[in-house]
């Protein structure tokens, strides 16, 4: 049997999206093999507008773009008789993380092979999609693709495509209700899940037992001398499903507020997509509290080791990934918000509930009090089946 030489990871710069490979590949014990690459879309204001588009035809329009305004500068257009005034020219991102390039990808698949083995892709949402199906077509037996989230269409442009159930809420009775007949045709997926697809009940994570354990090590300085229980709430941001202001913030500090003397500590942390009239009015209510500290984003981020210590978390139900995380620890998970979520985000919290791994926040709990269930274990689970498929293919992973 050949055995996987290299890993090319293709990233989109979304955190959410760029863990749950980096933590498939960590499951496969393949971390030390792995090429991380990017997918970069052209930057500035108006490129903002434009991120529904196809990442190749973004990147030819921003050409054309750069080609008719005078100095490779976009000029905002003035009315008659007023010369044109040029725009601050667009921000450029500096990374150390190359560009993701099919061809030369593909390239280096090739010549790995022939030197030590064949290669494995791994992929994670919606801009990379076209990159990672590119370098399977350019080398089909050279690399072994994973395409993580459902790519929506073609799905046999990957070797294994790895997804949440809750993708496949289009095709229950109550998706369907949902969906307005002449719309059911645009609405993916179209089929029951293929044999090469992977359904999860979450997200991918890095939160495994030995990241927990090394982020135990790192943070016993300053979580564990910590009051128990640790209580830690973790604030996601309003999603295009799971939609809400301040009204949930100041939910979410009365209900803390009613538990407070049950818990010995409480940590909150805010995530890049916490809108700031939310983290505003947390803080306000809360900040002041001696049982209570809200981290400032300054430093180090603390999520890992939270994971590690907490005894119980509270957690908004915009975040798949944060929710997935905490279910995975098999400790308490209490969720706020998710009367807030319609179509398939409603599924993932009734498929959560539905296993015990999680409880709506009343603000009547005693976090003094635990309760137990069969943690989520999607990321190794995952990962056997990639073995296994690699085993159909005749190759494993190093010894």
């Amino acid at each position: 049997m050949r055995t996987i030489s290299r890993v090319f990871i293709i990233g989109n710069g979304v955190a959410g999206a760029e863990n749950q490979c980096i933590g498939l590949v960590r499951a496969l014990g393949l971390s030390h093999r792995q090429t991380l690459y990017r997918v970069i879309r052209p930057q500035g204001d108006i490129n903002k507008r434009l991120q529904w588009l196809p990442v190749s035809l973004h990147k030819k329009l921003a050409n054309v773009r750069k080609l008719i305004s005078k100095d490779s500068l976009p000029t905002q257009i003035a009315g008659r008789g007023q010369r044109l005034i040029p725009l601050p020219a667009e921000r450029q991102v500096v990374s150390d993380i190359p560009e993701a390039d099919a061809k030369h990808i593909a390239t280096l698949a090739c010549e790995a092979f022939a030197k030590d083995g064949p290669s494995l892709v791994v992929a994670s949402g919606r801009d990379t999609i076209s990159i990672s199906s590119s370098i399977k077509q350019l080398a089909p037996e050279y690399v072994f693709a994973v395409q993580i989230q459902h790519p929506r269409s073609r799905l046999n442009r990957f070797d294994l495509v790895i997804t949440p159930r809750h993708d496949y809420y289009p095709l229950t009775p109550e998706g369907q209700k949902q969906i307005p007949w002449l719309l059911r045709r645009l609405i993916t997926p179209h089929t029951p899940p293929e044999r090469h697809m992977i359904l999860t009940v979450g997200a991918l994570h890095q939160a495994d037992s030995n990241a927990l354990k090394d982020a135990a090590s790192t943070w016993h300085d300053e979580l564990a001398p910590l009051r128990r229980p640790l209580l830690v709430v973790n604030v996601g941001g309003p999603a295009g499903h799971c939609r809400y202001g301040t009204d949930l913030a100041l939910e979410l500090t009365a209900l803390l507020l009613n538990i407070i003397p049950t818990c010995g500590s409480i940590r909150v942390s805010f995530s890049r997509r916490t809108p700031c009239k939310v983290s505003d009015i947390i803080r306000k209510e809360l900040g002041n509290h001696p049982k209570v500290h809200i981290w400032n984003g300054e430093g180090p981020n603390p999520h890992m080791g939270h994971l590690a210590f907490a005894d119980a978390f509270v957690i908004t139900a915009d975040s798949v990934s944060m929710l997935s995380e905490a279910c995975s620890t098999g400790k308490p998970v209490y969720v706020v918000g998710a009367e807030r979520c319609t179509w398939k985000f409603r599924d993932f919290h009734r498929s959560l509930k539905n296993r015990g791994v999680v409880r709506p926040f009343t603000g009547k709990e005693d976090i003094s009090e635990s309760w137990s269930y069969s943690p989520l274990n999607d990321t190794e689970e995952a990962a056997a089946q990639v073995i296994e498929a690699l085993a159909e293919r005749g190759w494993r992973l190093p010894a």
